[in-house]
């Protein structure tokens, strides 16, 4: 194993005081418990948009946080949720009158932490609500899930209720901008390598060099299958075929895109994927109408790709295109 770190048992620690020596002018590193903000949180008026799960994920959630998308994120140790005392400081510094939304990822210990930390804070007074990310269609129960896992729709549901929040949409209705956003994404991905967390030394899964792991999650549990490496045209055919017939997507259906990398595969690659995506909607009707290529939501160095969907209309377009102002997405 090659990283680039100091200590294994202080990466986190680590990449939060990088991130506070080169964002430390829009963003605020809060330490024990680690928890990061926008520089000027909490905006007087606005709902809190508040997220966090697991490090070795980034950008996600961290690198998500500013204008336009979240209010804080609670960055949990490597591929662990984050702590019920951070989710609860993250959202106490950034809470207004006008509420919190906290965004959830489909795994098990982010359900019940953010569940106590959203019950703590109503309990002081502050209006909360939840929406509960599960886009991955391929696995209903995994190591760490009952239920479908929470992938690539979350930066969809991040940013287009974040959108809402800064134009200062009530509470009740970011959360319906993010249920619908979660009602109409759908993901799935795989692996060509598996990650490797620092303090375990060791590959979460062992994969041979002409194989793929379908469906894998990006906590490096292992897929649903393990098929023979061929062609990118194939295996996004795999991958599209179930996202698109899950919701399912149609003939004159409009729609977000997401290719993304997992860690570890090249920019190069993606726009391969992403080209076959596109020739793949192409070929059934389907219109995508904004497409994001890259690494957002990643597993450490794992290499592969998600894919990922969202039936989109006029209004979520309009909060698609909206400024956004972070560390990882900006236009």
């Amino acid at each position: 194993m090659k990283k680039l770190i100091n200590d294994p048992g202080a990466v986190v620690a680590d990449a939060l005081a990088g991130v506070a020596a080169v964002h430390g002018d829009t963003l605020s590193v809060h330490r024990d418990p680690d928890y990061v903000t926008r520089a000027d949180a909490p905006v007087a008026g606005k709902v809190a948009i508040v997220s966090g799960g697991g490090a070795g994920h980034e950008p996600l959630h961290t690198g998500f946080v500013g204008p336009g998308m979240l209010d804080a994120a609670a960055p949990g140790a490597i591929f662990t949720s984050p702590s019920v005392a951070q989710i609860y400081e993250a959202a106490s510094a950034v809470a207004t009158d006008a509420g919190v939304l906290f965004v959830v990822k489909n795994y098990t210990g982010d359900r019940l932490n953010f569940m106590m930390a959203a019950e703590m804070l109503a309990a002081t007074g502050v209006p909360t609500a939840s929406v509960l990310v599960n886009d991955d269609v391929a696995v209903e129960d995994s190591t760490h899930t009952a239920g479908r896992r929470g992938t690539g729709a979350t930066l969809f549901v991040e940013k287009l209720a974040g959108a809402a929040a800064e134009a200062g949409a009530p509470l009740d209705e970011v959360k319906r901008i993010a249920e619908k956003v979660v009602e109409n994404g759908r993901s799935m991905g795989l692996a060509l390598t598996s990650s490797i967390v620092p303090h375990v030394v060791t590959p979460n899964f062992d994969i041979g060099e002409d194989e793929v792991e379908m469906v894998v999650g990006i906590h490096g549990e292992p897929g649903r299958n393990r098929t023979a490496l061929v062609p990118a045209s194939e295996l996004v055919a795999t991958l599209t075929d179930a996202v698109s017939t899950d919701l399912p997507f149609a003939s004159g259906d409009r729609v977000l895109a997401l290719t993304n990398g997992l860690g570890g595969t090249p920019l190069i690659e993606l726009y391969v994927v992403a080209g076959e995506l596109a020739a793949y909607c192409d070929a059934r009707g389907i219109t995508i109408e904004r497409s994001l290529v890259g690494s957002y939501i990643t597993s450490l160095e794992m290499a592969g790709c998600t894919i990922t969907l969202v039936k989109a209309d006029d209004e979520l377009l309009e909060l698609w295109d909206a400024p956004v102002s972070t560390a990882a997405l900006r236009w």
